[in-house]
């Protein structure tokens, strides 16, 4: 990406449509961190509490960025439109997995949305891909990390009946 040819503004805009989920969910995660979630039995492998947020926000840098990569390939072209409307519904439902398990307090509910994003962020990845391989690769740690955060979210569920 040469800097010269940078839109700026679309850049801006796609880091703070990415953004959006993660300040939403936090509302939720934030109040449940110190009652409910405090109490919970954790899987081996549970990072500090405050490394979720640092993650987080690189990684919804890193999928503003592919966001714009793609955007600036033609929004009216419809397989863009497409593959820009499947990102939007897996950033909903990154949202959504926040209310799920912080909001709601359900493991189980979380579990279910967490599969469901897990599955929309496989599809975006390879929608994006076949647009731009920088694209589709910049959301290979999101992948990644969902998958792990799977993995805690199952294991809070078995732990916690």
């Amino acid at each position: 990406m040469n800097v010269s040819n940078v839109n700026w503004k679309q850049l801006i805009i796609s880091i703070v449509i990415c953004q959006i989920p993660g300040i939403s969910g936090g509302f939720f995660t934030v109040r449940a961190i110190p009652t409910w979630y405090a109490y919970l039995q954790k899987p081996a492998l549970i990072p500090p509490n405050w490394s979720f947020s640092i993650v987080w926000t690189l990684l919804y840098l890193l999928m503003g960025i592919s966001l714009y990569i793609v955007w600036q390939k033609g929004r009216s072209v419809p397989y863009i439109k497409t593959a820009m409307s499947i990102f939007i519904v897996q950033l909903f439902f990154n949202f959504l997995w926040s209310y799920l398990f912080f909001g709601l307090r359900s493991p189980q509910l979380g579990l279910a949305g967490i599969i469901l994003l897990w599955i929309l962020i496989v599809v975006n990845i390879i929608q994006f891909y076949r647009i731009s391989k920088p694209a589709g690769l910049l959301l290979v740690p999101y992948i990644l990390w969902v998958s792990f955060a799977a993995y805690l979210n199952y294991g809070i569920m078995v732990l916690n009946p």
